[in-house]
């Protein structure tokens, strides 16, 4: 699910490498269909296997998505930017991937912010060394950085996460 600038909230979905993206109604029960008629638009990048991800920073529209497998060490997060909710979205940039010494099958994931602030956030899972069961996995909490031209860097895993920070929500 994604809310553009407009209100408009759309559905992101697809896996075995094609990505869809469809407008909701207003009721979240049915889509809306596109002035051509279309129900979905295909978004697709080079590298896109399943679980895409997106969110605006500084007027720019971010696709993430997981590459690999998820069940080995090929399992991994990339990204694409577009000016346009439905791209062209070109692949830039592996963002996470396994480290040996950490973790392997960090793939699916979703971003945060905190309202307000240009602080963000990856949250993933991924799948402690040694794996002795394919699907044990836990859920991490990692910061992401920009570089000045919003690209953004490699996720350094680690074992300790991110600070606890309690917010004051009035």
């Amino acid at each position: 699910m994604f809310q553009d600038k407009d209100g408009q909230y759309y559905i992101m979905y697809g896996g075995w490498g094609r990505c869809n993206i469809a407008k909701l109604k207003k009721n979240f029960t049915a889509l809306e269909p596109f002035p051509n008629g279309d129900i979905v638009k295909e978004i697709t990048p080079k590298g896109y296997v399943e679980g895409p991800t997106m969110f605006i920073r500084n007027n720019t529209y971010y696709l993430m998505w997981s590459e690999g497998g998820w069940t080995n060490g090929t399992n991994k997060v990339a990204y694409a930017r577009s000016n346009n909710i439905y791209g062209p979205f070109e692949r830039e940039s592996t963002i996470l991937e396994a480290d040996s010494s950490i973790a392997t099958g960090a793939g699916h994931h979703s971003v945060m912010n905190f309202p307000g602030t240009d602080e963000w956030y990856i949250v993933y899972h991924r799948r402690p060394i040694p794996n002795l069961d394919r699907d044990h996995r836990v859920t991490c909490i990692d910061k992401l950085y920009f570089n000045t031209d919003g690209s953004i860097q490699k996720v350094k895993m680690t074992f300790e996460g991110v600070e606890k920070r309690l917010l004051n929500i009035k």
